[in-house]
């Protein structure tokens, strides 16, 4: 897996961030997951790895459900906020059916989300912080023909496990990732569905 960071090249890097950033190759998705590599932010740590994430449709033709962007960063000395020298900076959107952006558990589910996914694969974490958005869009003019969207939104961040250590970086890669799925409508992967809550699925194209 290809990608790119910041603090100058690869053989520069820590042995921690060099190791979290190999293990992300490694992290287990589901077939309808797409990963490709981001230009690193470079001012919130002095090491970043950034990845976009896009899921399809099963067995479709590449009809996009959801995507978002996974962003590793590493500061050796640590930050007051973080509580630890990684953190995992998360977004991600999803369209929405009307009858599932209505529900009124949504940001709650939508977090659960997460946090089950995490827990199913042991992908310790502390210091979460995030929010969940919804929001519609109604056109007019050139664009009045569309029908109104519902989009929903999830920011998340979290100090991965592990202390100075390298963290189990594929683990919150492949919680992440489920979670994204789920905001895609995708039902949940067999073994992680036991304690989640499912909103309504996502309706095919009509």
């Amino acid at each position: 897996m290809a990608g790119n960071s910041g603090g100058g090249g690869g053989e520069s890097f820590p042995p921690p961030f060099r190791a979290a950033v190999t293990a992300l190759s490694e992290a287990r998705l589901r077939p309808e997951v797409r990963i490709s590599p981001l230009p690193a932010p470079r001012r919130l740590a002095p090491y970043a790895f950034a990845l976009e994430a896009a899921v399809t449709e099963p067995d479709d033709a590449g009809t996009e459900l959801a995507d978002g962007r996974f962003v590793l960063l590493h500061d050796p000395e640590g930050q007051d906020s973080w509580q630890g020298t990684f953190r995992v900076v998360t977004l991600g959107r999803a369209e929405l059916e009307p009858e599932m952006a209505q529900d009124p558990l949504l940001p709650e589910v939508t977090w659960s989300w997460l946090t089950g996914a995490l827990e199913a694969r042991e992908a310790g974490y502390a210091e979460p912080s995030g929010t969940v958005t919804r929001s519609s869009s109604t056109f007019f003019g050139g664009l009045g023909e569309q029908d109104p969207q519902e989009v929903l939104e999830i920011r998340a961040s979290w100090t991965p496990a592990g202390g100075e250590a390298a963290p189990d970086a594929a683990a919150h890669l492949s919680a992440w990732s489920e979670m994204l799925c789920q905001c895609a409508g995708l039902p949940p992967e067999s073994g992680d569905g036991g304690s989640v809550v499912q909103l309504p699925q996502r309706r095919g194209p009509q």
